[in-house]
């Protein structure tokens, strides 16, 4: 039995299985606003699923033209290559921590 929590102009902000605080209203798991607010929560979970993926498509992107010479790092921003170069990092070391294949890596 979920539990909501509104906010000035009656749209749901918060859902919970218990009263609290933020959320005292209760709501049939049926009501439409309840069903609407969970769908929106879904496809923002899928458009920020997505902009992950399309974040490592531009890095891949920018790597590729790194290496055929077309781009130096150094073109970019400051902010920019701080951004690279500290995901290139984490990402390095994850791989590594975690043992993860390479990206071109088949099992």
């Amino acid at each position: 039995m979920p539990y909501v929590g509104r906010d000035n102009n009656g749209q749901i902000e918060i859902v919970s299985s218990n009263a609290t605080a933020d959320a005292e209203e209760w709501l049939s798991a049926d009501h439409a606003d309840l069903i609407q607010f969970l769908e929106q929560q879904r496809e923002q979970s899928q458009f920020t699923e997505l902009d992950a993926d399309f974040i490592r498509v531009i890095e891949d992107l920018i790597d590729t033209l790194i290496t055929k010479g077309v781009l130096r790092l150094t073109d970019l921003p400051q902010d920019a290559q701080k951004k690279l170069l500290a995901r290139k990092t984490l990402r390095g070391r994850l791989r590594d921590d975690l043992k993860l294949l390479d990206d071109d890596e088949v099992i």
